[in-house]
């Protein structure tokens, strides 16, 4: 499951925001926007995505969607919310195409601006230039 997470985000890295990402292990210690959504298995297994992203990615998606230079708080809030959506939607595609189970997504919620500090079980940082976003995933009935 991470693996098509991970490739949704570098295709929207290559694709919307038109540049290269490089994937690391290591986590950002920076501020960063932080939303979940939920995804249920076919087989009833419950995961949390968590989408952390620090301000300046988040602006780059505020400004290739609104064309804003400098958003607001409330904007970049929405734009996290709208940018889980986008990685985990088209993950799931992905997962369909390539034959893995199929899952359903819950709606996306925010959780705060603040350092990366939650629980997981398997995570990866995606840089585009010095901008950094994170994907993790914790298994909530495992």
């Amino acid at each position: 499951m991470l693996k098509t997470i991970i490739e949704a985000c570098e295709n929207f890295c290559q694709h919307q925001i038109r540049l290269p990402s490089t994937i690391e292990d290591i986590q950002t210690k920076k501020r960063t926007l932080i939303a979940y959504l939920d995804i249920n298995t076919a087989d009833g297994r419950q995961h949390r995505v968590y989408i952390a992203a620090e301000p300046s990615f988040v602006q780059r998606v505020s400004k290739l969607f609104l064309e804003e230079d400098e958003s607001d708080e409330e904007t970049l809030i929405d734009m996290i919310l709208e940018l889980a959506n986008l990685i985990v939607g088209s993950a799931k595609v992905i997962a369909a195409e390539s034959g893995e189970s199929s899952y359903t997504i819950d709606t996306p919620h925010f959780l705060k601006i603040d350092i990366f500090d939650f629980s997981y079980d398997f995570s990866k940082t995606l840089r585009v230039e010095n901008d950094a976003i994170i994907i993790a995933i914790k298994e909530l009935n495992g």
